[in-house]
């Protein structure tokens, strides 16, 4: 596990790393000489479709072939098939906030994670991990390391192995942007966490770093957990926050956040098992109601969360206005909207390739049957948890 926030000031505390394993690759589709396979439930196509009972019907290569209802669909002789008529099946889910530092890639998966984007990390984990995400199927979209300030967040706590890259001026900050995009990151992350003390970056550092990512294309997300620093983030025209900020922020704050369409990963369980989960529900439902695009993350390797799809974070989003339908949406095609991910994610559609999860029941219903899904589906590999 990664780190247990104590205070809103963002004391952390360092939990000891998970070791790295190679992921599992499932098996592929063709393996056994199939032509394919299919997908038997109540099938969600996402966004605001209604489901149906029906089926998927995927080929060898892993592509959506046939969609439709039982009875309006023709299925293939001999295809094996995965469900039943009470099963659910759906697009995977995509988790904006993870550190797979302190988790393994292949259990995400597995756990019915598709995509999914790690917000700071060493720049040698980088390409390793990139290479396992091509090998499973997954998206991973990676920031790289943590552009701070020196001495700052989190360099002196869990980040001190290299998760954290120290920018000493607004010159700086153009090298700094530029060893992150040649490592292969396809976002950048800074730091805005006072701490107990700890520096910070300053306005005019913040908005050259952001200058400086725009110029490569590349997003900025900003850690911001307090009033100051989310005022900090929006002066400097970061493009999301990594987190819902823990101290309440007034509606002009919020109005401005809406105002600029600054998409917030929502990570509000971790603030839940840190005990300061109050603050950030009420900022979540505040956002909400004003407009301000609220989606799925975990903060995954932080106090409290779990690998692979976690409903209690799905209802924390239904409890801060989005509802379950809401939610799921948050983690799926809305999910899919932010910096770096692949927009066509989040859905089920004919000649695309099938990124697909069948559970055991209805999640709208059971959210904990993410827990243990029956089968993920992806890039033509079937991977049975």
């Amino acid at each position: 596990m990664k780190h247990g926030w104590r205070s809103v000031s963002g004391r952390l505390l360092h939990r000891g790393r998970e070791a790295y394993r190679s992921p599992f690759l499932g098996t592929p589709i063709s393996a056994r000489g199939a032509s394919g396979l299919v997908l038997r439930g109540q099938v969600w196509t996402g966004g605001a479709a209604t489901p149906y009972d029906g089926a998927v019907v995927i080929d060898s290569a892993g592509q959506v072939e046939r969609i439709g209802p039982i009875g309006e669909l023709t299925i293939p002789d001999r295809l094996p098939i995965i469900g039943s008529p009470t099963h659910w099946i759906g697009p995977g889910i995509i988790d904006t906030h993870v550190h797979l530092e302190f988790t393994a890639l292949a259990t995400q998966v597995s756990g019915g994670v598709i995509a999914m984007r790690d917000l700071g990390a060493p720049l040698a984990k980088v390409k390793r991990w990139q290479g396992a995400a091509r090998r499973t199927g997954a998206q991973l979209i990676t920031a790289g390391a943590i552009l701070t300030a020196p001495g700052g967040y989190p360099g002196q706590s869990w980040g001190a192995d290299g998760s954290a890259y120290e920018v000493t001026s607004a010159a700086h900050a153009v090298d700094a942007v530029g060893v992150m995009h040649l490592a292969g990151a396809s976002l950048i992350k800074v730091a805005l966490e006072p701490g107990d003390g700890w520096p910070t970056l300053s306005p005019s550092v913040a908005g050259a770093i952001v200058e400086a990512a725009h110029g490569h294309g590349l997003s900025v997300i900003a850690h911001a957990l307090t009033v100051e620093m989310v005022q900090r983030a929006l002066s400097a025209r970061v493009d999301e926050l990594a987190h819902t900020p823990t101290e309440e922020l007034p509606s002009r704050t919020i109005t401005h956040l809406a105002d600029a369409d600054i998409r917030v990963s929502s990570t509000l369980q971790t603030f839940f098992s840190g005990g300061i989960g109050r603050p950030a529900l009420h900022n979540a439902a505040a956002m909400v109601e004003a407009g301000v695009p609220l989606v799925y993350g975990t903060d995954l390797g932080n106090s409290g969360t779990v690998s692979g799809v976690d409903p209690r974070e799905l209802d924390r989003l239904a409890q801060a206005g989005l509802g379950r339908w809401g939610a799921l949406r948050a983690a799926t095609d809305r999910a899919a909207q932010s910096a770096g991910m692949d927009r066509s994610l989040g859905f089920i559609r004919e000649g695309q390739v099938a990124r697909c999860v069948v559970l055991s029941d209805d999640p709208i219903k059971e959210p904990g049957a993410w827990r243990a899904p029956t089968a993920v589906v992806v890039r033509g590999r079937v991977i049975r948890p």
